[in-house]
């Protein structure tokens, strides 16, 4: 059973006056939090003009900025690689399925009526799923030589807030540090959120993030949210062998999309068994 699209989200801003920043007029932040629910860190006992709370799109992309502008930056996350959830276990991995799975389905159904047979065709899941994190390794070194160039420190680990300036870091290789800051963006993005009474344990019951890393192809899968998530992987694992099946609270699938593209969708999608 996968669990797809839905998300908590959370993002807040904690700074302070930047007039002793020689770049305080470019870069501004609005002042705003009392309140930290998910960390990540960053090393260093020297005081940081930024320090920036995820690696995510939102805040590699800050973190980068801020360096650029001439500011002493830190960037924490606690993931261990950056780009956060979309390019770790979102948007790219899944797109990398999609395209294998979608080559494997053409191989089956389509070939053959350009002149091209085969005795047989076979998934490789292991070697597929190699491509997939090949792509993903690929981008996240892509942010890490952006950091690097820009001169942006970047720290792996999860960090709590001691004060309103200083971050306590436990790093992923086992440490603890303390990260000071005059301001702190905190781009934490979001977490699965499970249904009541459902507890995820990323074997039965597997949220999106486990069902881009299924170890063996499952002959029967439920997918729980007929949005966009779901959808694509439910299109991934039928395309390659398994029996699915959508649930979705809506009345139609992908209801945030227009009637039009929800009927054509329908059609595609049935006419794939």
């Amino acid at each position: 059973m996968a669990m797809a699209g839905i998300a908590k989200r959370k993002a807040y801003f904690l700074t302070r006056n930047l007039s002793n920043s020689p770049s305080a007029d470019a870069f501004k932040l609005s002042y705003s939090l009392t309140k930290f629910s998910r960390g990540f860190a960053t090393s260093g006992s020297e005081e940081n003009d930024v320090v920036v709370i995820g690696g995510g799109p939102g805040g590699y992309v800050a973190a980068i900025k801020a360096a650029q502008l001439g500011l002493k930056t830190t960037c924490i996350e606690k993931r261990g690689t950056l780009g956060g959830t979309c390019l770790n276990v979102g948007c790219i991995p899944s797109k990398a399925l999609l395209h294998s799975s979608h080559m494997f389905h053409e191989a089956q159904h389509s070939f053959a009526s350009h002149g091209v047979k085969f005795s047989s065709v076979e998934v490789d899941l292991p070697a597929m799923m190699a491509q997939k994190d090949k792509a993903v390794s690929t981008l996240t070194r892509g942010i890490e030589g952006l950091f690097k160039k820009n001169k942006v420190n970047y720290v792996k680990g999860y960090g709590k807030f001691l004060s309103p300036y200083e971050v306590s870091v436990d790093t992923i290789d086992g440490g603890n540090t303390v990260v000071k800051g005059k301001n702190i963006i905190i781009a934490t993005g979001s977490d699965v959120k499970s249904l009541p009474g459902i507890i995820i344990d990323e074997e039965k019951i597997v949220s999106s993030t486990g069902a881009l890393a299924l170890q063996q192809i499952p002959k029967k899968l439920v997918v729980i949210g007929a949005g966009y998530i779901g959808l694509e992987m439910g299109s991934v694992w039928a395309r390659l062998g398994s029996e699915v099946t959508v649930v979705e609270f809506a009345p139609d699938i992908v209801p945030s999309m227009d009637g039009e593209v929800r009927k054509q969708f329908n059609v595609h999608l049935r006419s794939r068994r």
